[in-house]
């Protein structure tokens, strides 16, 4: 038998200190991927009021109404009022452009018959940008900053303080 090194055991002193190395993470030559491009048959639009927001969809290839929410928009906004609010911009053209379909959320109703209303004006200005000037005029491109003030600390509501009593 030949003889063997014995080598003495490795102690926390004879250790190497420090954070361990990290592997070498190979990296994989990557194919290109083909992205696909799909045309939308539709021109999108979105508006805002107060916290509603209506996402609309023009479909110029298909004749019909104005569909929110999946539901006709004499169903889903049933008051004249709201109706006329949502259909004043296709009134000032004067043009039927195809189907109109409207997904809204948040708020109540008259903020979103109002947000509907934006997004179907900017809808008809990507239509046709000849008719920006008239719907500009109106005020059917400008969205209506107004929204309800946040409370502050110490205070009932936004600027409501609680009731002062002298003694």
């Amino acid at each position: 038998m030949t003889p063997t090194k014995k080598t003495a055991p490795k102690t926390p002193a004879t250790k190497k200190r420090g954070r361990p190395k990290k592997k070498a993470i190979e990296h994989k030559a990557e194919l290109p991927v083909k992205k696909k491009v799909v045309k939308h048959d539709y021109l999108f639009a979105v508006g805002r009021r107060k916290e509603s927001v209506a996402r609309v969809r023009l479909y110029q290839k298909k004749q019909g109404q104005i569909v929110v929410n999946e539901k006709e928009m004499k169903v889903y906004f049933p008051t004249a009022n709201l109706q006329m609010i949502v259909k004043m911009p296709l009134e000032l053209v004067s043009l039927d452009p195809g189907q109109i379909t409207v997904r809204v959320s948040g708020g109540g109703k008259h903020g979103q018959a109002e947000s509907v209303r934006l997004g179907i004006a900017r809808v008809l200005e990507k239509y046709n940008p000849e008719l920006r000037s008239q719907l500009k005029k109106a005020g059917f491109l400008k969205r209506d900053p107004r929204v309800k003030e946040r409370k502050k600390y110490g205070l009932k509501k936004a600027r409501r303080a609680p009731q002062w009593a002298k003694r």
